[in-house]
């Protein structure tokens, strides 16, 4: 319901009444691809989509979950109609036919490198436009032999640019913006498209409205569970790991970690962020939620191995340079410790000598509670 309020909201407050995108001040290559990315609304009320081909968009599957019909606005406030393209693709990606919408030629694409600046082209909510967003550069490039490991940037991205066009400063499409959040922003290679298509059509139905009901589920009962203070039901639990195993969806494992974690269910939890980096190693999210999620069980021996990756990934992010203090305290690696601090003196002086005095004087870690668990219901 909170849903369909939402998309309504959007319908009533389309282009027509939205503010002005503001200017492009990226390259002219890049600011020309602006009028291939499209603002949708379906199973997320606000998000992007990219013209790959004549009548062809695509966006992530999450975006659209089990529905058939998406809304696609031009940038003249027309509201146009798109079907979605069955397909058994196991990542999140989806194709949208629109008959309405025509390319005037094939995007170019281009594999992406280190040294590239990427551009985020995506809807910006709050204007109710399309917008390309202050560049960026690759954090970590996709895992090899994972087949759905994704690109890891720092690339500005918000709320609604899900489906949108991750660009080269040449506009060449390079991934298709998949989630992120605080400077750790993920994307789907475009190589992926390639496999997307090659698995949608109508013979992909029964597998696709499977996985698109897996996927409604399963936000549905992460929403459900943010919502509540109250303990979490073991049958509300088993439901949440069977509908969010079921999408194959890296991202809302995540999500489903953190709900755990925040019920102190460490054990479920840190089931969910293993799952997420089997699927993709350098996912920096799930290594940083992995990483909180050991720290309040207490199981410091255990998160001192992501951190040390976190701490020479991000060298500068103070909240991870705390836990390598703390951890490699308690867990028994100085060496973690005492590079997280000289990090600190680099990068945050101020905090540095606090994290100093912790390691000199090394206090008792505290002592772990799990909230006390709610009894089954009996059946009578």
């Amino acid at each position: 319901m909170i849903r369909l309020l939402l998309l309504l909201l959007v319908l009533l407050v389309s282009p027509p009444a939205a503010a002005q995108a503001p200017a492009c001040t990226a390259p002219p290559p890049v600011c020309a691809q602006a009028s291939r990315v499209f603002r949708i609304a379906s199973f997320d009320p606000e998000a992007s989509a990219v013209l790959i081909a004549n009548e062809l968009l695509v966006t992530n599957r999450h975006v659209v979950a089990d529905s058939n019909r998406v809304e696609v606005f031009s940038p003249s406030g027309k509201i146009m109609t798109a079907e979605v393209v069955p397909t058994s693709y196991p990542g999140d990606l989806i194709l949208l036919k629109v008959p309405a919408l025509k390319a005037i030629k094939s995007m170019a694409t281009a594999t992406a490198s280190r040294e590239m600046a990427l551009y985020t082209i995506g809807a910006d909510t709050g204007r109710g436009q399309i917008r390309v967003y202050p560049p960026g550069r690759i954090r970590l490039m996709p895992a090899k032999e994972k087949p759905l490991a994704r690109l890891h940037h720092d690339a500005y991205s918000q709320p609604g640019n899900s489906g949108g066009a991750l660009v080269d400063d040449q506009g060449r499409l390079v991934a298709i913006i998949a989630s992120g959040g605080e400077g750790r922003n993920e994307a789907i290679p475009v190589s992926e498209i390639a496999k997307l298509k090659a698995l949608s059509g109508p013979d992909h139905q029964i597998a696709s409205m499977a996985t698109g009901e897996a996927y409604r589920k399963c936000s549905e009962a992460l929403d459900s569970a943010r919502g509540t203070r109250r303990a979490l039901q073991p049958r509300h639990v088993s439901f949440i790991k069977d509908q969010c195993v079921a999408t194959n969806n890296r991202q809302l494992w995540d999500l489903a970690g953190q709900v755990f974690g925040r019920q102190r269910l460490f054990d479920d939890a840190v089931s969910m962020f293993a799952r997420a980096l089997g699927q993709d190693p350098n996912a920096l999210n799930s290594m940083v939620s992995m990483a909180i999620t050991l720290h309040l069980a207490g199981r410091y021996a255990d998160e001192v191995k992501h951190l040390k990756r976190l701490v020479d990934i991000l060298p500068a992010d103070a909240e991870i340079l705390r836990l390598g203090v703390q951890a490699g305290t308690w867990g028994g690696d100085k060496a973690l410790a005492e590079k997280s601090l000289k990090l600190l003196e680099l990068h945050h002086p101020r905090l540095a000598p606090l994290a100093r005095n912790f390691i000199e004087k090394n206090p008792t870690p505290p002592r772990r509670r799990p909230l006390p668990r709610p009894r089954a219901p009996r059946e009578r």
